[in-house]
């Protein structure tokens, strides 16, 4: 087993085919197939469904461990480069999405002046999808909402934001800065769906005042139900940091009373230590955050 055998299943597995694998290796097909075939003679089980075009049980667990044992040879290149004050290799991190659109900009900026030879992968998606993505090693940090239920991954408060009702500026509550869960529940709202966490924290904060959330419809990610907010769908509870600056002439954010912070998190994988350019972006990411706190209102950076 070779390091060449584990990245060409990891490429058939995210890349669909061999021919698609051997495009994105820089090689030949032949050398993919011949690298999977040798593999799978070794551990003595087909790995890849050649008539479905997707891994097999045994081939999926095998790319969990190969996306970690690929991770930790970057991390040992890196981590070497690091001795000599060199910032060297990349780091790939997950961002929900409204979070991404703040925080993406301010990193890259930071990142390609302070460390140059540091490569930046963003992936942006909802907590449940980006937890499976840490947990397999595909992604070195994620930024997610807590708490999170996955045993294997560890995280750190990043900070807490205001969860607020986004109005038009035509709504008859537009005029208010505060109301009561009461009038919240007069309003039909796009909520994120019935058994996530999000859902429960904001149900559970309606019951507490003995009230019940009216759904207009249930959407699964606060980047989407923004979108659909600022495209006039309908009210919604939005972080404070979701309102784009552009818009901000027509969009209103009404607090209500009772409703919990949003709380943020920086993951990663429990057992596994952090390479030169993931620490490079930590020590960045509390930077940027402090300086985010000026600048949202509404944002709140950790206390410890």
């Amino acid at each position: 087993m070779d390091v060449r055998q584990l990245s060409a299943l990891l490429a058939v597995a995210d890349h669909g085919t061999f021919s698609a694998a051997a495009d994105a290796l820089h090689t030949v097909q032949s050398n993919v197939s011949a690298h999977v075939a040798r593999l799978e003679k070794e551990l003595g089980t087909p790995l890849i469904d050649r008539g479905q075009g997707r891994l097999t049980e045994e081939g999926e667990a095998v790319a969990r461990r190969a996306r970690r044992i690929l991770s930790e040879f970057d991390a040992v290149k890196a981590d070497v480069a690091a001795l000599r004050n060199e910032v060297v290799g990349e780091v790939r991190l997950g961002l929900i999405g409204t979070t991404a659109r703040w925080l993406v900009p301010q990193i890259l900026s930071i990142m390609s002046e302070r460390y140059p030879q540091a490569r930046l992968r963003v992936v942006e998606g909802t907590t449940s999808q980006l937890e499976p993505q840490l947990s397999t090693g595909a992604l070195d940090l994620a930024i997610i909402l807590l708490p999170t239920t996955v045993p294997d991954i560890a995280t750190q408060p990043l900070f807490e934001e205001d969860l607020l009702l986004v109005l038009h500026q035509d709504h008859p509550l537009a005029s208010r800065e505060q109301i009561e869960m009461e009038e919240l529940a007069e309003i039909p709202l796009l909520l994120p769906p019935v058994g996530t966490a999000a859902r429960a924290e904001l149900d559970n904060a309606a019951a507490a005042a003995g009230a019940t959330l009216r759904a207009m419809a249930e959407i699964d990610g606060v980047h989407l139900t923004a979108s659909l907010v600022f495209d006039g769908m309908g009210p919604s509870i939005l972080p404070a940091t979701s309102l784009p600056a552009y818009i901000k002439e027509q969009w209103r954010l009404v607090h209500v009373a009772g409703l919990p912070l949003r709380r943020v998190g920086l993951a990663h994988q429990r057992r596994s230590y952090p390479s030169a350019p993931a620490r490079a972006m930590r020590e960045v990411l509390s930077e940027v955050v402090a300086a985010g706190a000026e600048l949202h209102p509404g944002l709140h950076p950790p206390t410890a």
